[in-house]
């Protein structure tokens, strides 16, 4: 015969209930709090047009528009107009630089890229591009003692034209282990050399997670200690280059709330060569990057 009232357990479920139901509503209002702190993050998500090449550029700009990123990153100016038609930037903007090989560490080279970057910089202003990139170039010899104050020497020249139009020159790191043999800046280290002593808010360094995990780890402490340095990020899954998903090796919604916790207020680009339907790919990034 069953005793009236309550049994022990019952009487342990009530409580547990009743506990609940008083933590939820805290955990509601953090999960709101924590929501709401990720809607104040400043940086922006953008795409690198290279990787989806075979896209033609309209249908690419019309699918990147409508997933609702705003930003292409690497079109060249005769393709920023095309991106506007669809209400979108171009984040980066490319072909005003030079080549990655021939850079500003060799003073062959200054007077070719100054003549297109003091042409081109008021160009992309005009046209509401935020950056431009250049590059380091390759070593072929040279130590990197000559080449800082080559490239120190050669950015100094134009970063006047820089400061003047608002628009920010973005040196990029790429790794020489495997995608770019004998570039001399593949180090951190290297570019904030670089950049520091030209001590322009319009000089900064493009910091590629992809190639920088590459040459040297340590990415979220390299982000922290070098923020002030760092105008704009691209992604990449490693090894390969691929979708920067749990088949690599790089935790990157943890690298993305290191970057949102230094203050970053530019666009983080992803440049991963896509093994499945690319447009896929770049949502899942897309998704996986917004925490």
């Amino acid at each position: 015969m069953q005793k009236r009232g309550l049994s022990r357990r019952q009487l342990i479920s009530s409580a547990s209930v009743a506990a609940l139901a008083q933590y939820l509503p805290d955990v509601a209002r953090a999960e709101q709090g924590q929501s709401a702190a990720l809607g104040r993050r400043r940086f922006t998500q953008s795409v690198c047009r290279w990787c989806y090449a075979s896209i033609p550029l309209r249908d690419f700009c019309q699918a990147v528009a409508k997933m609702g990123l705003t930003a292409i990153d690497l079109l060249t100016s005769d393709e920023w107009p095309v991106a506007r038609e669809f209400g979108l930037t171009c984040s980066m903007g490319s072909g005003l630089g030079g080549p990655i090989e021939r850079g500003l560490n060799d003073p062959a080279n200054h007077d070719t890229i100054m003549t297109s970057l003091t042409a081109g910089i008021p160009q992309a202003a005009r046209a509401g591009v935020p950056n431009v990139i250049t590059f380091f170039g390759n070593r072929r010899g040279m130590s990197d003692k000559d080449a800082i104050n080559n490239c120190v020497t050669a950015l100094n020249r134009v970063k006047g034209v820089a400061e003047d139009n608002g628009v920010t020159i973005c040196i990029e790191l790429l790794n020489s282990k495997v995608n770019h043999k004998d570039y001399q800046g593949d180090r951190t280290a290297f570019g904030v050399e670089v950049v520091s002593a030209v001590n322009s808010p319009r000089v900064k360094l493009l910091y590629d997670i992809y190639h920088m995990q590459i040459m040297e780890g340590d990415v979220m402490r390299t982000i922290r200690d070098n923020q002030q340095w760092i105008a704009h990020y691209h992604t990449g899954g490693v090894p390969g280059r691929n979708e920067i998903d749990g088949s690599q090796e790089l935790n990157y919604p943890a690298i993305v709330r290191a970057i949102g916790d230094t203050g970053f207020s530019g666009y983080m680009a992803h440049e991963f060569i896509p093994k499945r339907d690319p447009l896929t790919s770049l949502r899942d990034a897309v998704a996986l990057c917004e925490v």
